[in-house]
């Protein structure tokens, strides 16, 4: 489903959804995190897409929160906005197909939180990134505090907090948080290729490969080797798994259809 705040369409195997508030460097809106809700959960049902693309309309990827509409909200009302945003994070990491941010120009607040909620980032050489809560006076939402400190760890996490420093794409990239870097003019036609890349392999296993990072996040080394084997039992019994096995044997590339 598309609104005026955020641009769907199929490319193949692919589902771009473009952010689409490009006069306010993509801050959110309701109408925006409804829209992105939708559009995941349609993508989650249909067979024909294999990968998402999420990117930003204009200038940037995402400034975050709306900074304009910010201190007239009363606390019940920050509560239930913050609550339909946490719904769309939960939404991106159970869905069992991967998400891939495509960044320019600033992803800020939310914003990079909404990029650190896909599972790669593909980002343009000269984005910068900030977490810039603390300029206004509040604390991150969007999972910041969660995804952040496992990337680059608590002590640095807590510096990017505090201090809202512009983050250069390039040290994001050194840090592991970013997964691909690529000149401006490329990075549509590079994150295409890499998620057309993506989409002709085995989807199924990367639905319940992501499930069972995500959950490493939390869990005990024994759970997740527990949580392999029963994942195992299953995927042995894929259509591309025989499909991966027979493709091998007569030394030819396999034809995954995601099931």
């Amino acid at each position: 489903m598309a609104n005026e705040h955020l641009l769907v369409e199929k490319l193949g195997p692919v589902l771009s959804l473009q952010l689409n508030r490009p006069e306010s460097l993509n801050a959110f809106s309701p109408d925006m995190i409804l829209g992105l809700k939708d559009a995941l959960r349609n993508a989650q049902n249909d067979d024909d897409v294999q990968v998402i693309v999420l990117s930003g309309a204009g200038r940037s990827f995402s400034a975050g929160g709306d900074v304009k509409g910010m201190g007239q909200g009363k606390g019940i009302q920050v509560y239930e906005h913050i609550g339909k945003l946490n719904e769309l994070i939960l939404l991106m990491k159970e869905i069992e197909k991967p998400i891939i941010a495509a960044v320019h120009g600033f992803a800020a607040g939310a914003g990079f939180n909404l990029a650190l909620a896909c599972d790669l980032i593909v980002a343009a050489e000269d984005s910068k990134f900030a977490l810039s809560f603390s300029k206004v006076g509040l604390v991150s939402d969007g999972g910041g505090s969660y995804f952040l400190p496992q990337l680059v760890g608590p002590h640095l996490a807590k510096q990017f907090l505090f201090t809202a420093e512009p983050i250069p794409a390039e040290r994001l990239y050194q840090l592991g948080v970013i997964n691909y870097l690529v000149p401006l003019e490329k990075l549509q036609e590079e994150t295409t290729k890499f998620a057309l890349q993506l989409a002709q392999g085995a989807g199924k296993a990367y639905g319940m490969q992501k499930k069972l990072v995500n959950k490493a996040l939390t869990s005990s080394l024994e759970e997740i080797l527990e949580q392999e084997r029963l994942t195992q039992v299953i995927m042995v019994d894929t259509e591309d798994h025989k499909e991966g096995i027979t493709a091998f044997k007569e030394k030819r590339k396999p034809v995954f259809k995601g099931k």
